[in-house]
């Protein structure tokens, strides 16, 4: 019952700001709940402290004792779905797929994949050496062990 009357709050402070959606969200045996968000533009503070207060200032203590985390998908964490995709068009990505691990630039999102672009050398067709040559992947959503994105520094 706990865990459905939070969804429900949980959507309901989603819906005050449309540049954030949902990535994880949990509740256990012992009330713990745990939500995790993301946002087009990032997350603040700020924004973890609204969804907090929509959910923890409609719900009774008196009635239910639990403990409740809102927080942002971190920097290294994973990429979950496909919006979140989306808002890292142009950095480089890691993807691992059962085929292997692809490492470049997400040029595009679409329904079903994603496209990713790379530069690699290569042996010359004739003759010794090497020639850098323009890499291009799609790779289906339903393929996707794990992806992130690479930082750099």
């Amino acid at each position: 019952m706990l865990q459905k009357e939070v969804k429900k709050l949980l959507d309901a402070g989603l819906e005050e700001d449309s540049s954030l959606f949902l990535i994880d969200f949990s509740v256990t045996t012992d009330n713990k709940i745990k939500v995790v968000i993301d946002g087009d533009n990032g997350v603040t503070v700020k924004d973890c402290i609204k969804i907090s207060r929509a959910i923890e200032h409609n719900l009774d203590r008196e009635e239910v004792d639990f403990a409740l985390e809102v927080a942002s998908a971190g920097a290294t964490a994973p990429l979950v779905v496909s919006r979140q995709y989306k808002k890292n068009i142009g950095r480089k990505l890691e993807v691992e797929t059962p085929e292997g691990v692809y490492e470049g630039n997400l040029t595009a999102v679409e329904e079903e994949y994603i496209v990713l672009e790379w530069k690699a050398r290569e042996p010359k067709p004739i003759g010794k050496g090497k020639v850098t040559v323009q890499k291009r992947q799609e790779i289906n959503f339903s393929v996707i062990k794990k992806a992130k994105v690479v930082l750099k520094f």
